[in-house]
């Protein structure tokens, strides 16, 4: 297998990181811990607010609301509300969501390749 690095993107200059830049969006997109990790969960399907939180641990209920809120203001979730007793709402992927499941999956491929070396890194040899 190669490790040949990728030919980075070329863009027109937009200076160092300014607000338009399209490195910048997705600096911004992956900054966001929980975005991701919602956007990895949506993969096989739609899902309620409850079964989201249930498969995501340690996200309180107001990021989760948050995050879903960000997300669907981005195009990348699309939530449907369903005419019921009591109402039923579930959230989707987007086109543009179910994309971004490529750098999601290509940033997991990198942390399988180098996730030791970098946790030896910042947390020194483990101890025997």
């Amino acid at each position: 297998m190669t490790t040949e690095t990728p030919a980075p993107v070329r863009y027109p200059p937009y200076g160092d990181y300014q607000a338009d830049c399209p490195a910048r969006l997705g600096v911004d997109l992956f900054g966001n811990s929980w975005l991701p990790v919602l956007v990895y969960t949506l993969r096989d399907g739609p899902l309620r607010h409850g079964d989201l939180r249930a498969a995501v641990g340690g996200i309180s209920q107001k990021m989760l609301t948050q995050t879903l809120r960000r997300m669907e203001a981005m195009t990348l979730v699309r939530r449907v509300r369903y005419a019921e007793a009591p109402p039923r709402v579930e959230y989707e992927l987007t086109a543009a969501g179910r994309d971004l499941l490529g750098p999601i999956y290509a940033l997991g491929a990198w942390v399988e390749r180098h996730g030791d070396a970098v946790t030896t890194g910042l947390y020194g040899p483990p101890e025997e």
